[in-house]
């Protein structure tokens, strides 16, 4: 294509790239014990022998670490980013020049993306690895044809499991998916101290705005939400939350945040950012009562959480001021900045969540893809959860990791845990 660098096998921005890649991906692998783990166990036993693994997840220094280890294990796979601003082009050339199959550059058009996921599907994979779940979304329509060889599929994310809970609902789903996002060393971790952390850095990287002061606007109130206002609070910002969850929204106000609506907020806020993963959360209302200067960003999965067409049909003008810092400049004479065109804005603006917390999330990947490669012809076509056991196997490695001891229960103590009988 033109403007990249292709072979076979791969298509990315520039091979040339690739040591910038390899020293990256270098971190990232001394950063993920856990991972490192599994890898060297899985280099003896091949858990993932004869399969074929299509996977969907942004192309970073950490999906470096995770690609090499479904390697270890035996597997072929075919790679394509699952967002079109999120792919890191070095890492993307070091994976192509170690021989690995990957498709996928930052800033690919919508066609592009598709065109990507297309050509990991040509070598027929066995078992599919999805953060969003298009690739999935891709098998079971506009490829249909790679479906049969399936035998089950992972998903990364909250939005993606919703997807494929729905499919499930509607009895679409053509094969077993396991809800690597619903473990608890996923969501609880990852969703909330990768999120809250890689967002904050990404909205500085864009901005060098001083947090401290300003009054932050956090849509939505889950894992992500929660891990964003908490780390925008630690860097001194007041935090206002909107919800539609009444529950969320009562967590919120226990947790010591201001709750109100967008309407209500859109004035106040000096800083905004969605994570919702529902659509038309800021909107062209929201703009039009928005300060000077206000500065808008998404932390949700898909760029369709602000209306950005509405954004650009209220401004007389649009210039770009700072690498993904778009400035809009309304009829009234007001400026608003959005960061990297309302996409993930840890990823399109950053790096991402930290190698440290993508160890434990990774993992789960892994383990479950070695699940399904064992299990998935006795399982049915529906949304799985990863078992307690390996959640709390996860936890105890990673605690080892990092020097950490706890206590275990005494005989006794089992044997009272059981007893209904014990009382005052």
């Amino acid at each position: 294509m033109e403007g990249l660098d292709t072979g076979d096998g791969y298509a990315v921005r520039d091979i040339g790239l690739a040591d910038e890649g390899s020293l990256r991906v270098d971190w990232a692998r001394s950063r993920m014990p856990v991972l490192a783990a599994l890898r060297d166990e899985a280099e003896r036993t091949k858990p993932l022998a004869g399969m074929r693994v299509a996977g969907c997840l942004h192309v970073t220094k950490e999906t470096a670490v995770l690609v090499e280890t479904i390697a270890a294990a035996g597997a072929e796979l075919s790679w394509s980013g699952c967002n079109p601003l999120s792919t890191q082009d070095d890492v993307a050339a070091w994976l192509a020049r170690e021989g690995y199959s990957v498709y996928a550059w930052h800033g690919q058009s919508v066609d592009d993306f598709y065109w990507c996921i297309d050509k990991t599907l040509e070598f027929k994979p066995t078992l599919t690895l999805d953060d969003g779940a298009d690739l999935i979304v891709r098998v079971h329509g506009e490829r249909s044809e790679y479906a049969e060889g399936v035998l089950g599929g992972t998903e990364e994310t909250t939005t993606g499991v919703h997807r494929l809970r729905a499919m499930a609902a509607a009895g679409d789903l053509k094969y077993p998916v396991i809800a690597v996002n619903d473990a608890v060393t996923k969501w609880d971790f990852d969703n909330v101290y990768g999120t809250g952390q890689s967002t904050l850095d990404g909205i500085l990287r864009a901005t060098s705005v001083l947090i401290a002061g300003k009054t932050m606007v956090v849509a939505g109130y889950g894992h992500c939400g929660k891990g964003v206002a908490m780390r925008a609070r630690g860097l001194g910002a007041n935090v206002i939350v909107t919800e539609v969850d009444p529950l969320a929204a009562l967590r919120a106000v226990m947790d010591g945040y201001k709750v109100m609506t967008m309407d209500d907020a859109a004035p106040l806020g000096d800083i905004f950012c969605t994570a919702t993963g529902m659509k038309d959360i800021i909107v062209e209302r929201h703009f039009a009562t928005m300060k000077d200067g206000a500065i808008v960003s998404n932390t949700g999965h898909y760029d369709c959480e602000i209306d950005v067409v509405a954004l650009e049909n209220l401004s007389t003008s649009v210039r770009t001021i700072r690498k993904d810092n778009e400035e809009f400049t309304l009829a009234n004479g007001n400026k608003i900045h959005l960061l990297a065109r309302g996409r993930l804005v840890n990823l399109a603006a950053a790096e991402g969540h930290p190698s440290e917390v993508m160890d434990m999330s990774f993992a789960n990947q892994f383990l479950s893809l070695c699940r399904l490669a064992a299990e998935a012809k006795d399982m049915d076509n529906n949304v799985y959860d990863i078992t307690v056991e390996q959640d709390q196997n996860l936890a105890t490695t990673k605690l080892a990791t990092i020097g950490v001891s706890i206590d275990t229960l005494t005989t006794d103590q089992i044997e009272y845990k059981d007893d209904y009988t014990a009382g005052t």
